[in-house]
């Protein structure tokens, strides 16, 4: 294996492959800042940003065989460390001028004409906006009616955040002379002329500029996109929650581990933690801790998964405890005797149908679900597996795309949750059952 580079090699790169089907594959992982076609090999080289963003993509894709249009592409790290071709960036550095390039790092949150309008019209007429998407990310040019207003608005806002954490500024003047918009929308706007028309539905706006579709962020219903570049599963995220986030969850997180509090020492073990914290991530390792038998430590895959934890975790009740959950200060647990490796268990719900799985993601309820059942399973015996852990009102057996699933509601969330924690991963009939909580109300 060549050594980590920012720089990745993408080999089976066919005729019908577009840049932007390879910017789509590596966007999620973080800003990508430039890409070179190399057609006559079916080839393709991408620099990422930094180091980090690239390992995480590669690491990603060693578990998950990427493909575009159906042909399997293969990545790796290039010999080389850094491309030197040219950026065709439409930036021209420390030059002044009354329109700037504006690149958003870390977008979280939907950027549109009205929000950059917001965040630089304080400075100065703002006269046109155009936003475009390219091999740095997502863009604008902004134009400003004086070349002075410009300077003060990249002097006071360069590395700036537009929201709290995220959606950091990189601006830069442009080397153009005016901006040319044809449709007054979300995407490109002028201030000057506002009898300019809405765009046609899937017509690009702004072609000479780029590609006005947003790449970055993966495309949700209704339009919103958001971008999650500090995760690997980003595109999984996306497609889960349409473009948006449930709410209370910020994606902003990046601790992993999550200390988990109040436990009942006498009934819980870290296969019984691995249950209930797996519906919210893949798990890494848990710890217990022996100087506090009620504590444990458990590391997440990464920090939007830790974060699911804990938001619908919190004050969840199971053996007749309430559970307190909370970021640890620890960044991750260091391999030892007392740890438990799960990082490698084939019981981790996210390495297949991510978004499924997030899909699924809430507090515990009263109602569980239970899969990968034997094809001659009974609601007795689903009943027999279940009834010592609380009241079962109701049951069902019923069979979805040809295999047998079972849905059980208990009298209470307690009840449900420790027939999960307990009966989760169990073997009937040499099948090994997945469980997870029902978001319906009733069966």
């Amino acid at each position: 294996m060549t050594e980590p580079s920012k720089v990745v090699h993408v080999r089976n790169v066919g005729h019908e492959i577009s840049e932007n089907d390879l910017l789509q594959l590596f966007q999620p992982f973080g800003v990508i800042t430039k890409l070179v076609m190399l057609r006559a090999k079916n080839q393709a080289l991408l620099q990422m940003q930094d180091v980090p963003s690239a390992v995480n993509a590669l690491q990603f894709y060693a578990n998950m065989q990427p493909s575009i249009r159906g042909r399997n592409v293969y990545v790796q790290f290039s010999s080389h460390q850094e491309l030197t071709t040219m950026d065709q960036s439409q930036g021209r550095g420390d030059e002044p001028n009354r329109i700037l390039l504006v690149t958003v790092h870390h977008m979280l949150y939907p950027i549109t004409v009205d929000v950059l309008f917001q965040v630089f019209s304080p400075h100065g007429t703002v006269e046109k906006i155009v936003t475009f998407q390219k091999s740095a990310g997502f863009q604008a040019l902004i134009q400003f009616q004086s070349r002075q207003s410009a300077v003060n608005a990249r002097s006071t806002l360069q590395g700036r955040n537009i929201y709290d954490g995220c959606c950091q500024l990189d601006i830069q003047f442009s080397n153009l002379d005016e901006l040319q918009v044809n449709y007054n929308n979300d995407r490109s706007r002028d201030f000057t002329n506002p009898n300019l028309p809405t765009e046609q539905k899937g017509r690009p706006s702004q072609p000479g500029y780029g590609d006005a579709g947003n790449m970055y962020a993966a495309q949700g219903s209704g339009g919103r996109a958001v971008g999650f570049p500090q995760m690997a599963n980003a595109a999984a995220i996306a497609a889960a929650f349409g473009g948006g986030l449930p709410p209370g969850i910020t994606g902003t997180n990046e601790r992993c581990t999550v200390l988990v509090s109040n436990l009942n020492s006498d009934r819980i073990d870290e296969d019984k933690l691995f249950n209930l914290f797996s519906i919210y991530g893949n798990i890494v390792r848990i710890k217990l801790l022996r100087n506090k038998p009620d504590h444990a430590l458990i590391q997440m895959g990464d920090g939007f998964q830790a974060e699911l934890a804990v938001h619908f975790l919190k004050g969840a009740v199971l053996f007749e405890k309430q559970l307190e959950v909370n970021f640890s200060r620890h960044p991750n647990i260091t391999q030892g005797a007392e740890t438990h490796e799960y990082i490698s268990s084939n019981l981790n719900r996210f390495n297949r149908n991510a978004a499924k799985n997030y899909r699924y993601c809430c507090s515990p309820t009263k109602i569980i679900h239970l899969s990968t059942l034997p094809q001659d399973i009974t609601e007795e015996e689903i009943v027999s597996l279940v009834e010592e852990h609380g009241t079962i009102v109701n049951s069902k057996v019923f069979e979805m795309n040809g295999k047998k699933q079972a849905l059980v509601q208990f009298e209470n969330e307690e009840q449900a949750t420790e027939a999960l924690v307990c009966k989760h991963a169990s073997t009937l009939s040499g099948s090994v059952i997945r469980i997870s909580f029902s978001q319906l109300q009733n069966i």
